[in-house]
């Protein structure tokens, strides 16, 4: 193991908060952060509930505290079961996950890379059948990684029924010695992968949230079988733990921020950094947006001028040590100072420090819950879009076809609209196409994508994305389903009523069939999509249902056009 004392000398001085507009709540409520700081370490959960049935499922997900400790324990077991997967001649592996215990693979994969001569990584958490196929390797020398802490997660199961069926097509008989399950203790996945021979079992503590599981055999598989510097990684979060004050002052600043209506955690990353943002917003938006309150994390948004941005934001910039890339913003931000704008900057003393920064945000994001007072360790309204689609995909068992509601408008092209009732009750007589004229001070705009990884769609996208943001000065998110569902979908449904949601589907190109279900992956996508819609429905929020009768860029062109045009009327 690395030196951390050394580690934790390196992390002083790493983050520095220009409060402006709040520093008077920020002192205010200093006191309280510190308590609930205290209660963390002591592992007291009423200091999140003084409900004893909370209570009792909160003290079931702090594991993670003990987790950079289990995993320096397990460290000879990583980087031997690692060893063994690059001498066994795998030349890929392929992660089947849904929600936070994946992304925060997607994230080590995407900043530190893939060591020469180990494995390369791809992570596949969409029912697309274009994504499928797009993750499609040589299956001879290809590991599949089965990663869910329920193991009953229908996504990865689905996945994983495909992939099966890859291998034995390939004329591969012992299509087991090509699994890995990472779950926890008793589940169906851990059962099924020991009596069918899965070549290994990672056994997770089950006290240990998804979101909240970087730093686990999760995040830590993964990365051993990247060959990348798992000691390293571990050691910066041992590190963080032992000198957390930076991450309770972090959480005190979030906290302090969305009370003052500053809810709108907008972070600043440079190129090298993007994909951590992925991570912060589904651990921010799963474990802060319930009961109505939340704070909205803001990602992947272009840095504007400072007169561009509302009164409801407060601003994250992350930097690595020694950038010169990472200097050439300091201009940006200074703007965003000079301004009056709170604006908190972090520095990464060097690419393995990931480790020390999953820590610090999980420690922020149960302090800021505690000022919130909300319980930053359950999701109760991911189930709600689970419950829908299975409802959904039984009607389809038994009828044939999904109940899809009728539409409110077709537009050129087969472009079928249609609205919730909140957004049809605001609009009154107006058309769908008018959604974005809903978004008033303080709203957030979403955009929802179920479709595959196609370059030229996500850059139609992010052009719609910014000319919302350019034209109403909204805050922006944009994700693609079904990943969202088990993340950021918490936020849409459970936290402030402050969002305008335009999802889109479309009807895949080519379907994909799943091994042992009557269903496809298009229609399981659809009833994903229709199941989110249902629920944004059923929460009161202001939803547009854009479906497309193909992924077709011109297509979303066209959608974009149609939504910003009535803004444009109404300006001019």
């Amino acid at each position: 193991m690395p030196d951390v004392a050394a580690m934790r000398s390196r992390l002083e001085h790493t983050f520095h908060l220009t409060p402006g507009p709040i520093l008077d709540t920020r002192n205010a409520r200093a006191p309280e952060a510190e308590r609930a700081a205290a209660g963390l370490w002591r592992r007291d959960a009423s200091t999140w509930s003084a409900d004893a049935d909370v209570q009792k499922k909160i003290l079931n997900r702090l594991g993670w505290l003990s987790s950079p400790q289990l995993m320096a324990d397990s460290l000879d077991r990583l980087l031997a079961f690692a060893a063994s997967i690059k001498q066994a001649g795998f030349t890929d592996v392929v992660l089947l996950g849904m929600g936070g215990s994946s992304l925060a693979p997607e994230v080590l994969r995407g900043i530190l890379g893939v060591t020469p001569g180990w494995p390369r990584l791809r992570m596949l958490d969409s029912t697309d059948p274009a994504a499928v196929r797009a993750a499609g390797t040589p299956p001879d020398s290809t590991l599949y990684l089965l990663s869910s802490k329920s193991g009953t997660t229908i996504e990865p199961n689905s996945l994983a029924a495909h992939f099966r069926s890859t291998l034995e097509r390939a004329g591969i008989r012992r299509w087991a010695d090509h699994f890995v399950a990472i779950t926890d203790e008793g589940t169906e996945l851990a059962t099924r992968a020991r009596s069918e021979g899965f070549r290994d079992v990672f056994i997770n503590p089950s006290d240990i949230g998804g979101r909240y599981s970087a730093m686990s055999f999760f995040g830590l598989v993964p990365a051993a079988l990247m060959g990348q510097d798992v000691a390293g990684l571990i050691g910066w979060a041992l590190a963080m733990l032992s000198a957390p004050q930076s991450a309770v002052d972090l959480g005190l600043a979030i906290g302090s921020a969305a009370g003052c209506g500053r809810d709108k955690l907008t972070l600043v990353l440079p190129d090298a950094l993007e994909p951590f943002g992925l991570w912060v917003e589904q651990l921010i938006a799963e474990s802060t947006g319930k009961h109505g309150t939340g704070v909205v994390p803001i990602v992947g948004e272009t840095l504007a001028a400072a007169a561009a941005y509302g009164r409801d934001r407060f601003f994250v910039r992350l930097r690595m040590h020694g950038s010169d890339a990472d200097a050439m913003r300091d201009t940006d931000t200074r703007d965003l100072e000079a301004a009056g704008l709170p604006l908190a900057e972090i520095e990464l003393p060097e690419p393995s420090a990931l480790g020390a920064e999953f820590v610090r945000w999980e420690i922020a994001t149960a302090v800021a819950g505690a000022l919130l007072h909300i319980n930053p360790f359950d999701e109760p309204n991911v189930q709600q879009a689970k419950d829908a689609t299975r409802t959904l995909l039984d009607t389809y068992k038994s009828q044939g076809h999904l109940p899809v509601p009728s539409a409110d408008r077709t537009i050129g092209g087969g472009v079928t609209l249609t609205l919730s009732s909140a957004a049809r009750q605001a609009l009154g007589a107006h058309e769908p196409e008018a959604l974005l004229t809903l978004l008033r001070e303080g709203d957030y705009f979403a955009l929802l994508a179920y479709v595959g990884p196609d370059a030229e769609l996500a850059t139609e996208f992010g052009a719609l994305r910014q000319a919302v943001r350019d034209r109403t000065g909204a805050a922006t998110m944009f994700a693609y389903g079904p990943r969202y569902l088990h993340s950021t979908g918490q936020l849409h449904k459970g936290g402030p009523n402050t969002g305008v949601f335009v999802l889109i589907s479309a009807t895949p190109r080519t379907d994909l069939a799943i091994p042992g279900e009557p269903f496809s992956f298009g229609t399981l996508e659809l009833a994903q999509a229709l199941g989110d819609f249902a629920s944004l429905d059923a929460t009161g929020r202001r939803a547009l249902h854009v479906h497309l009768p193909a992924p077709d860029r011109r297509l979303v062109r066209e959608v974009a056009d149609a939504l910003l045009e009535p803004r444009a009327r109404r300006e001019t």
